[in-house]
Parts: C-alpha cells; sequence; structure tokens
C-alpha cells in the first residue's frame, strides 16, 4: 500500500493495490495526467450538454487540471499490471477526483458520467502517447539530425576508407557517412509522424463496447474538441467505434516505428563506438569526447559510453516492442485487455529514445572531432581503389594487382608501376576524393 499521508482514494483502489502486489511501478504518470484532461473535459461537456450541475461540473473540471498539471501524482498507486482494461486506473481517477471536488460529487455517476474504463483508459493512454511524441521526441530527434547535418557538412572534405562486411571498401568522406546518419535519424522521425494521426483517433464516447451505451450523442465530440484546444493536438474521432475499441493497433504501429528508431540508433552507435576504437589499436578516424574514466585498473583508458549507453537503450526498445507486440494480438470480440502494458512499455519506448537522443547529441555528436592522420592513413591503405582501375585495365588485372600488393605489403601504386600501368593513368584513376564523389566514371 502506498505511503501517501491523507490519500484521495477510495474502497476500489484500496483493492487494486492489495490485489497487485506485482512490479511496484505504477500506470506511467503521462497517463494519470491525460485521464485528468479527459475527466475535467467530460465533465465540462456534460454541463454544457445539461447533463450535470454546472458547479459541481467545474469543480471537477478544477481536480482534472490538478490532475493534470501533475499535482497528485503520488495518489495514482495502482499497479500497471493490474485488470487489462485499466478500470482500476480509472476507478482511482474517479475516485481521486470525486475526493478533490466535494461531498456531494459521485466517483460514477459524475465524474465518469458518459464514460467507461474501456473507453476512458486506452484514450487516455492514446493521448499521452500522441503528446510525447509530438512534444517530447519528435524535437529531439529533430536536433540529432540537425547535429549530424552539421558534422556531414564539416566533414565533406574529409577522405577515409569505406568499409563493407568490416573489410577495407572504396573510400567514402567522412561527412557522406554522417549524412546517412542525418538522414536515418529523419526517416525516423518521419516514420513516426506517419503513425500518429493513427494514434490521434480516440474511443472516447464508445462507452463499455463501442456502442455509445449512456453517453450523449454529442458528448464525444464536444469533448474532443476541448482537449484539442487545451492541448494543441489534432485529436480525431475513430474511423469506426468498434475498431477503436477492440483493438490497439495504431499503438503497435507506433511502437514499430520506435523500433526502428532503435535499430538506426544501434546501427550509428556501433560505428562511432568502431570509428573511435583505439586510441592506437584501433580504426582511430574519430575522436570521441572523453568524459568519465574507462577503467578503474588501466590509466588512462576512455570508452565510448554514449554510444553503449545507446546501444542498451535501442536493444530495450525493441525489448517493449516485442512485449506491445504480443499485447496488442491480445484481448476477445470488444476489447483489447492488455492496455496498461501496452501504455508502460509505449510510454518507457518514447522517454527512452527521447532522453537518448538528446543525451547522443549533447555529448558525443556535437563534441566529436575528426582524427585526420586517421583518416588519411585509412584512405590510403585500402587496396580496394583498384575498383577505380578497372576501367582502364580490366577486373582480372586489377585483381592481380591487389594480390601482390596485399601479399608484398607494398603500395597499390608501386605494385601497379610493375604491371605496367602508366602514371598518367595511376593519377587520374586514384584521385582519392574524386574516387569518393563516385566521379571518377
Amino acid at each position: 500500500m502506498s505511503t501517501v499521508e491523507n490519500p484521495l482514494w477510495g474502497g476500489e483502489t484500496t483493492k487494486a493495490v492489495e490485489n497487485f502486489p506485482i512490479s511496484g511501478q505504477p500506470i506511467p504518470a503521462p497517463v494519470v495526467h491525460w485521464l485528468g484532461r479527459i475527466k475535467a473535459a467530460a465533465a465540462r461537456t456534460n454541463a454544457e450538454l445539461g447533463l450535470l450541475d454546472a458547479g459541481k461540473a467545474e469543480r471537477i473540471g478544477a481536480a482534472g487540471d490538478k490532475i493534470a498539471a501533475g499535482e497528485y501524482d503520488d495518489h495514482f498507486p495502482v499497479d500497471v499490471f493490474q485488470t487489462g482494461s485499466g478500470t482500476s486506473s480509472n476507478m482511482n481517477t474517479n475516485e481521486v477526483i470525486a475526493n478533490l471536488a466535494g461531498e456531494d460529487v459521485h466517483r460514477n455517476d459524475d465524474v465518469n458520467m458518459g464514460q467507461s474504463s474501456n473507453d476512458v483508459f486506452p484514450s487516455a493512454v492514446h493521448l499521452a502517447a500522441l503528446d510525447e511524441a509530438t512534444n517530447q521526441l519528435l524535437p529531439a530527434l529533430e536536433a540529432l539530425e540537425a547535429s549530424f547535418a552539421a558534422k556531414a557538412e564539416a566533414y565533406k572534405d574529409i577522405v577515409k576508407s569505406g568499409r563493407t562486411h568490416l573489410m577495407d571498401a572504396v573510400p567514402v568522406t567522412l561527412g557522406q557517412e554522417f549524412a546517412g546518419y542525418a538522414a536515418q535519424v529523419r526517416l525516423g522521425a518521419k516514420r513516426v509522424r506517419n503513425t500518429l494521426p493513427q494514434v490521434a483517433q480516440i474511443p472516447l464516447g464508445g462507452t463499455a463496447t463501442g456502442t455509445g451505451l449512456n453517453t450523449h450523442r454529442d458528448f464525444a465530440a464536444k469533448t474532443r474538441a476541448r482537449l484539442e484546444e487545451a492541448s494543441g493536438l489534432t485529436i480525431s474521432a475513430p474511423e469506426d467505434p468498434f475498431e477503436a475499441q477492440g483493438n490497439r493497433d495504431a499503438l503497435v504501429e507506433l511502437s514499430g516505428a520506435l523500433k526502428v528508431i532503435a535499430v538506426s540508433l544501434i546501427k550509428i552507435a556501433g560505428d562511432l563506438a568502431l570509428m573511435g576504437s583505439g586510441p592506437r589499436a584501433g580504426i582511430g578516424e574519430l575522436y570521441l569526447p572523453e568524459l568519465q574514466k574507462g577503467s578503474s585498473i588501466m590509466p588512462g583508458k576512455v570508452n565510448p559510453v554514449i554510444p553503449e549507453v545507446t546501444l542498451q537503450v535501442g536493444c530495450q526498445v525493441i525489448g517493449n516492442d516485442t512485449a506491445i507486440t504480443i499485447a496488442g494480438s491480445q484481448g476477445q470480440f470488444e476489447l483489447n485487455v492488455r492496455v496498461p502494458l501496452i501504455a508502460a512499455n509505449l510510454l518507457q519506448s518514447i522517454e527512452l529514445l527521447t532522453s537518448t537522443a538528446k543525451v547522443l547529441k549533447e555529448k558525443c555528436i556535437d563534441g566529436l572531432e575528426p582524427n585526420l592522420p586517421g583518416c588519411e592513413k585509412s584512405a590510403e591503405s585500402t587496396l580496394a581503389v583498384a575498383t577505380a582501375l578497372n576501367p582502364y585495365i580490366g577486373y582480372d588485372k586489377a585483381a592481380d594487382i591487389v594480390k601482390e600488393a596485399a601479399e608484398s605489403g607494398g603500395m597499390l601504386r608501386d605494385v601497379a608501376r610493375k604491371h605496367g600501368v602508366e602514371d598518367s593513368v595511376l593519377d587520374e584513376a586514384l584521385d582519392l576524393r574524386k574516387i569518393a564523389e563516385g566521379s571518377n566514371a
């Protein structure tokens, strides 16, 4: 049981706390806040429709506003692993608001008027995800993309060895690689945006099964309008009320987009760690910011701590998506009954990716420096530049030159000369900058 002094919840919340001593993790705070917003907007709508006393409705609205502002987060103790519809958390909200609003306010008849846990709780989850993705995650991704793009411009003339299969490949520029990273982040943000119109469709007004029993025909539209005005978000009616009530496909879709971002960040972080490896026995093409000691026994060792954090977060988000995918497939007929699990994992993924994007930008990308000697060495050492000789001497002869250079340790140009390739051809074909630009065809 929570240790909150003078708790505002009632008997149903107490039963839920006693019944679900599972994780010690309550439902995410953004969901609580949106439950408050929905209850406040619903009460004011019901007053406008002549269904609820105006004074009572305003007291309910004021209480809901305070919950939305985070003033009573401690009064929502129900474990995230609860009844799959979120009924316990909806009742928790009704009880807290009723106690704040006054003795004449009934938790069900007044606070829950025109509503059911089955439409209110998933609506709160959708809107929390929509809000956090729109106002937190997307700005963080945009800032990270801008940081990568700035490095791409700064590094556009730095030639280095390309690598495929972790083996030397034809030269590229460091700027080209960072432009690719910027594009990965940009496309990830686009994928998230593409899911949000579906996330914005909420089942509010469907009450128990999607039929809208016990709610006014104008309730849902007027309540959505209030929520839109207060939040600045675009909130939509569902394409079909039974689709909206019976499944959480839009949240699964959003989670899938988050998983793609996690995959992208894992790839990028892995590349950064490899390019910064060394400083003497690794690839050594980047200097990563030195943030802290890397070893308790090896003096002077520095580790790629921010890429490592990014890699771990990526793994967690992929795991969250697996749980969300399975949860999204659960439930029968008119209701998905794994909504709290989906909420917890989805909002954690959004929060983790938001924080990681900020930290990756501020503590790693913004402070990166190129290792110019390392890049120059890798560019000049790769025998894959012999690819540029193919149009002049053919693949087979170029392969012979590469083989001899690899076996002898000789420079590619010197071995090519031994095979009769003229200096004029070598100068024209083996211009590393032109090779990286792809203009030596």
